[in-house]
Order: C-alpha cells, then structure tokens, then sequence
C-alpha cells in the first residue's frame, strides 16, 4: 500500500522550509493548529504527488512563496506496491508550469504519477457541493473518475478547448469555413460522448461501491448522471450518440453564436444525490445529512480504489472532524483504520482527535512551522533544497 515516508517542502505557500520523516508506519497523521497556520497547505502539497492541480485547484505560480529566492519544490519518499519511489514536483519558471521527477528522473507528463499513488481529499469548501452549482458537481465527478481513468483529464481539455475554438469561429469572420466548424464540431461530439460514457461507467461503480459501504453513521446515497448526451449514451451506441450530437451543433450554430458555448453536451451535465432511505435530494436534507453523505461517497470511492487498483489511496481530510458529532467522528477513524490507508486528518482543536491518541501521529502547525510531540518546531537550513 502506498505511506508516506518522508515529506519536505520549500518555498510552498507559507512554508519557507518544512520536512517530516519517518512517515511509513503512520497509518493516521493529525496536523492540528490554529486557522491560517499551514495545515491545508500541507494538504495540498500532498495532493501534487498524484496528477492535477491538488486539492485547491491552484495554477502552479500561485503555490510560490511571496518574496522566496527560490521556486517551490515539494519532495517525498514513498512506500508503495513496486517499492521504495522518490517523487518530487515543483515549479518551472521557464513554462510556469509545474515539473515531475520520478526516482530523480523527469518524466513528461504528471499522469505517470497515478501508477504510484492515488490521492483523494475532502475539504471544507466541499460541504456546499449539493447546494452548489452544477459545475462544480461535475468537477467533483470529474477528479473522481480521473483517479480510475487518467486519460479522462486529457479528453476534458481538448473538448474544452474545441468549445471554445468553435465559439471563436461562430463570432469571427472563420464563421464562413463550414469544413472547419465541421471539424471542430466532430472533435466536440466525439471527445463529449467518450467524457459522458466515463463518467456513467464510474457512477455504477460508485453506487455498488456505496450499497456494499454504507453504515448507520454515513448513509446509502443513490446517484444519477444527468445530462442530454448522458441520456442518449445510456441508451444508444456511442457512433449514434456522435453522429446526433455532431447534428444538434450544427443545427444550432446561429443560436450559438449569440449566446456563446453549445447548448447542449456533457459541459451542461450534472451529479444528482439522493439520500436513499428518505428517497430526499441531498439538497434538501439538513447540514449534517449533507456532511454524513459526502463522507460517505468518499469513503465509498477509497474502498473502490483499493478494489481496483489493489491498494488504497492516501486520504487528506481537512477540518473534517470539527461538525461532527462525537459518534460519527468516532464512526469515521474506525472506518479510516479499516481501510488500511494513510489518513492525513487536519482540525484546530487535538480533542477532537483524542479517540485516537496513541494510534496517530500528532503534528503541531503553528505560522508555517512543523512540531511533532515533544520536539522542537522544525527550522529550515539555508542550503536545504528540494525542488523538483
């Protein structure tokens, strides 16, 4: 299974320089401290030792420490199914963009990361996601799916990028080049169907992941993939699919040209949850319903990456503890243990993680210093360097 053995950070964020070591036999790590003192931003550096933005979404300059000499590197030594593997990832100040060295070697894109690690992550701002927009539903499913299919983040891009090329040629004298919206508009329809078909083949996987997972504490939530092309998918032959969807956008090119994007297509799809024994849209239970489910489905999705993939992802969950009550947070470390995973766990209050003292290792973060029980707070050494 994959453990962190060693973490080591310079010029990320607030951290001019932090390390942790000795890692591996942390099946659960605590970072507690006051707001604003650095725990997310451990988290997050976390995150960038699998493919994507991390668990904020931020571009990779925006990760740079204000004013730090040196660009931002974050490095790890990792214990997973292959062995020992060094990862290190940082930022390129020639593309701004950020790089990857694996066992010291760079490699070209960061999906070579998913053959070592799986993260998965469960932040504060998430707690809105069934009251929140559908856009930020479907990037929910998205990096969801992305854990089991790295190629999907490569289909989202170029489809977005179609879109809006299309959009630029409908508003643009180009309008007149029928063989090049056609193009466009095949590269759109065949590229949405592929992103629609992923996306409901992982929302079945999810949902008997989910009724084989669901307990008292975090109930069965029921899921739906709703959309147009979504529909169709499920219905039809995906050539079919294409060739309707290939149709409706040029049908639609006058209206589109007004009103910027396309009507229609997995851009507009959205992720219904239910909780299922009230037969209640999430959106409509309480808080607490809200939480209890959300913790559910990512609970759901660590034992579905453990299933298929052998070995479970490392789960950071921020401030997750702090609205529960104390028998579900009591719930939720048991079944954290159960999983067999590393557990990053951040909350301003080390009582809330007191049922597990003695099996966790507890990290004080205080004004971007790292301080293990009973150590001193870690002070970086100038000729320290990490970067990727």
């Amino acid at each position: 299974m994959p453990f962190v053995q060693t973490l080591k950070l310079q010029d990320f964020r607030c951290y001019e320089g932090a390390q942790l070591g000795n890692l591996a036999e942390s099946a659960m790590v605590v970072l507690y401290g006051p707001n604003g003192a650095g725990k997310t931003n451990i988290l997050e550096a976390l995150s960038l030792l699998s493919p994507g933005r991390g668990l904020r979404g931020a571009s990779a300059v925006e990760m740079q420490r204000v004013g730090a000499p040196h660009v931002w590197g974050v490095f790890s030594e990792l214990f997973d199914r292959h062995g020992p593997v060094t990862i290190g990832t940082g930022l390129d100040p020639k593309t701004e963009k950020r790089n990857v060295k694996i066992n010291g070697a760079p490699v070209r894109g960061q999906n070579a990361l998913a053959e070592y690690l799986s993260c998965i992550w469960l932040t504060p701002q998430m707690d809105r996601l069934f009251i929140d927009s559908s856009r930020e539903r479907r990037k929910f499913l998205d990096r969801l799916v992305f854990t089991f299919d790295p190629g999907h983040a490569g289909r989202l891009t170029r489809y977005e990028t179609a879109l809006r090329e299309r959009s630029k040629v409908l508003q643009g004298e180009a309008r007149k080049n029928a063989a090049w919206l056609d193009g466009l508009e095949a590269q759109i329809a065949e590229t949405g169907v592929a992103i629609a078909a992923a996306r409901l083949d992982f929302a079945v996987k999810l949902q008997k992941a989910c009724l084989q997972s669901h307990t008292e504490h975090f109930p069965l939530a029921g899921l739906a993939v709703t959309g147009t092309i979504e529909e169709l998918v499920s219905k039809t032959p995906a050539l079919e699919v294409e060739q309707m969807f290939t149709y409706q956008l040029k049908q639609s090119r006058a209206r589109d040209a007004q009103t910027g994007g396309a009507a229609t297509g997995p851009h507009k799809s959205d992720l219904k949850v239910r909780y299922a024994a009230k037969q209640m849209p999430a959106e409509q239970c309480s808080t607490g319903e809200q939480k209890a489910l959300l913790i559910g489905l990512i609970l759901a999705h660590a034992r579905l990456i453990t299933a298929e993939r052998g070995s479970p992802p490392l789960i950071l969950l921020d401030e997750v503890a702090a609205h529960l009550d104390e028998g579900r947070r009591a719930a939720l470390y048991g079944l954290l243990q159960a999983l067999g995973a590393q557990v990053w766990l951040t909350g301003t209050d080390r009582n809330l993680f007191s049922a597990i003292e003695g099996q966790a290792r507890f990290v004080e973060v205080r004004n971007g210093a790292l301080r293990e029980d009973g150590g001193v707070f870690y002070a970086p050494r100038e000729e320290e360097s990490v970067s990727a």
